[in-house]
C-alpha cells in the first residue's frame, strides 16, 4: 500500500513544510508522515537518525534562525523506479531538489540541494544535504 505523499512533489513538500513547522505536535506529526521510523538526514554540519532526533535538529534550526523559512527553488527531479503501483503515477526513488533558507521576506543566507532516497511506501529513507551558500 502507498502512502498519501507518494509523488515526488507532495514529498518534498511535506519534508519543507516540517523545517517551516514551528508548533512540536505538528512538527512531529509532519515528521511521522513524511518520514520513515528509521530515515536518517544528512549535511555538512548536521546528521540525525530516526524521527525524533529529526525533530530536535530541525527545533535547533529554527532556534538558531528565528523567522527563517526553508523554501524549494528548484524542480523535484525523481528517479529510479515507481512507488506504489499503477495508482500512484510515475514516482521516482531517487530526489534531488535545490532549497534556500532565510528570512520570509529577505534574501536566503544558505542555499543548497538535497537528495533523498524513498522508501517502498513513499515515504523519505534518507535525505543528504549539500551546501552551495552559507554565511562566513
Amino acid at each position: 500500500m502507498s502512502h498519501p505523499t507518494a509523488t515526488p512533489d507532495a514529498v518534498v513538500e511535506a519534508y519543507v513544510a516540517t523545517w517551516n513547522e514551528t508548533d512540536p505536535a505538528r512538527r512531529r506529526a509532519g515528521l511521522a508522515a513524511a518520514w520513515t521510523e528509521t530515515g536518517i538526514y544528512r549535511d555538512p554540519v548536521m546528521a540525525s537518525d530516526g524521527p525524533a532526533w529529526i525533530d530536535a535538529m530541525l527545533a535547533g534550526v529554527q532556534a538558531k534562525f528565528p523567522g527563517f523559512v526553508l523554501k524549494r527553488t528548484s524542480k523535484v527531479d525523481a528517479h529510479g523506479g515507481s512507488l506504489g503501483g499503477p495508482s500512484c503515477g510515475p514516482a521516482g526513488l531517487y530526489l534531488r531538489f535545490a532549497w534556500s533558507l532565510g528570512p520570509a521576506d529577505g534574501p536566503s543566507v544558505v542555499e543548497g540541494v538535497d537528495f533523498c532516497t524513498l522508501a517502498p511506501d513513499g515515504r523519505l529513507a534518507s535525505v543528504v544535504g549539500f551546501i552551495d551558500k552559507m554565511p562566513g
